[in-house]
């Protein structure tokens, strides 16, 4: 029998696919789950798929076996604990000098005490985002691969391959340890800040706009052909035209407003408060989402608390120049939530020594991913004219995209208050804003605060040192 190239444990949706994937790109692969169920419906699509070159086993020993040396193994199963399970099966089978890769959403400290543990044993470990979802996974993801050069190098073959192709593979060695497996995390976290961003707006047009789904579908189309292509302004425009199969009207207005998530969100704000990196936009998305649980709550407190309306809801705009407002506000808080989410990959980069690529990064995203958007290009281009850029704010192009939509964007979030709409990621973009273009905030007081009550001490803006003050006497 032909020995394959590559194996992958964990067939459910994502596992599934990127076997596919790998297989209709003419690399034979094995595959094991740990239900054989599903291996047997893998290996029924890859043959109705064309015959594609996938094999599947029901024990893991000749899932093993049937591996090409060095063995290059993929897993795909659910994280924490089952990752584990996964590892100590493969691991009795495996060899010195064997690869496995962890493409699931991981913490990334799990990924590099699991790279430890393994070395024990000679073994290679890597963790590597996939992101791109069902589609991504079968066509073509964004593929962020970390952990030893060693590892990458025996991968490169097969992953630059099966990756979307943007401007070459959407794919690169991102760095060392769990640089892969937290690089996604963050590429999740500024997705979490994007689609609430896309909430608010609809929020806007809908309510002080009075859009129909029709007139926003039509929108979201025209921004789809402009500055804010993208992935999700694509889908939502799709989303606004499906019609409800079980009723009348659009699905939309049938779905109820409460939102789901699987955690690396949360990971992205914890972990950015832990070196100190101020998130608000990608923190107001996840506390949306978090206040959008308590349904029983809202309904309860909407009988309590009333808001008058202002009689003219749009405030003197018409429907056009509410649109044309809320696109150039939604733009100006998109870079502000990217810059937040770089900010992150770059401080733990430089706290870790990953030597992080941020240009390299923006390339990947480029396609495949679910924050895929031609605003990558530019973000790219950014880092390669100054690739120590310490913010995305102070790059030339994107400060000057800033400056002229200040005014939209203050309009829009005015609006947003005045008609009693929650535009948490919309106005925590534009404080963000606002905070880090201020020479001198309020902070003074705030520290004065801290050495009154528990002699924190001070510096002092006239002279250096550090001061403390007996503010009763």
């Amino acid at each position: 029998m032909t020995l394959s190239k590559v194996g992958l444990v964990g067939l459910a949706v994502m596992g599934q696919n990127l076997a596919l994937n790998v297989a209709s790109k003419g690399f034979q692969i094995s595959v094991f789950n740990r239900s054989y169920e599903k291996t047997q419906d893998t290996e029924r699509r890859a043959k109705e798929e064309g015959n594609l070159p996938l094999v599947g086993f029901k024990e893991m020993k000749d899932f093993v076996a049937s591996l090409e040396k060095p063995r290059r193994v993929i897993i795909l199963v659910q994280a924490g604990k089952p990752v584990d399970e996964t590892i100590a099966k493969l691991s009795e089978h495996l060899e010195a000098g064997d690869l496995i890769v962890d493409g699931g959403n991981e913490w990334y400290e799990n990924t590099e005490r699991r790279a430890q543990e393994v070395a024990a044993k000679g073994l290679l470990y890597m963790g590597m985002g996939v992101s791109g979802g069902e589609s991504g996974a079968r066509n073509g993801p964004s593929l962020m691969p970390g952990g030893p050069k060693a590892g990458y190098d025996l991968m490169e073959p097969i992953i630059t391959k099966i990756a979307a192709q943007v401007d070459g593979p959407c794919v690169t060695h991102i760095g060392p340890g769990g640089a892969g497996n937290y690089v996604k995390m963050i590429h999740n976290g500024i997705e979490y800040g994007d689609m609430q961003l896309i909430a608010e707006a609809y929020d806007i047009l809908r309510t002080v706009g009075g859009f129909s789904n029709a007139e926003l579908k039509a929108l979201f189309e025209e921004w789809n052909r402009g500055e804010l292509e993208s992935f999700l302004i694509e889908i939502t425009a799709q989303i606004f035209g499906v019609k409800d199969p079980h009723g009348e009207g659009e699905l939309v207005d049938k779905i109820l407003d409460k939102t789901g998530m699987k955690g690396t969100g949360k990971w992205t704000v914890q972990t950015a408060a832990e070196i100190s990196v101020p998130v608000p936009t990608i923190s107001a998305a996840l506390d949306s989402r978090l206040i959008s649980g308590l349904k029983e709550h809202r309904v309860q407190a909407a009988k309590l608390f009333s808001h008058q309306a202002p009689a003219d809801r749009l405030g003197g705009l018409s429907k056009k120049d509410l649109a044309d407002h809320v696109r150039r506000a939604l733009y100006a808080s998109k870079i502000c939530s990217y810059a937040q989410g770089l900010n992150i990959i770059r401080t733990m980069g430089e706290q870790k020594n990953w030597n992080l690529q941020l240009g390299s990064i923006a390339r990947i995203w480029k396609g495949g991913c679910i924050i895929r958007a031609v605003f990558l290009d530019r973000i790219k281009k950014a880092f390669d004219r100054d690739a120590l850029l310490p913010s995305l704010l102070f790059d030339p192009e994107f400060a000057n995209e800033l400056q002229t939509r200040q005014a939209s964007w203050r309009k829009v979030v005015s609006l947003a208050i005045e008609n009693g709409i929650a535009v948490p990621a919309f106005s925590g973009s534009l404080a963000y804003f606002d905070a880090y273009r201020r020479e001198r905030s309020s902070a003074n007081l705030v520290q004065a605060q801290r050495d009154f009550f528990g002699a924190h001490t001070f510096e002092r803006t006239d002279k250096p040192g550090s001061f403390h003050q007996e503010w009763a006497n």
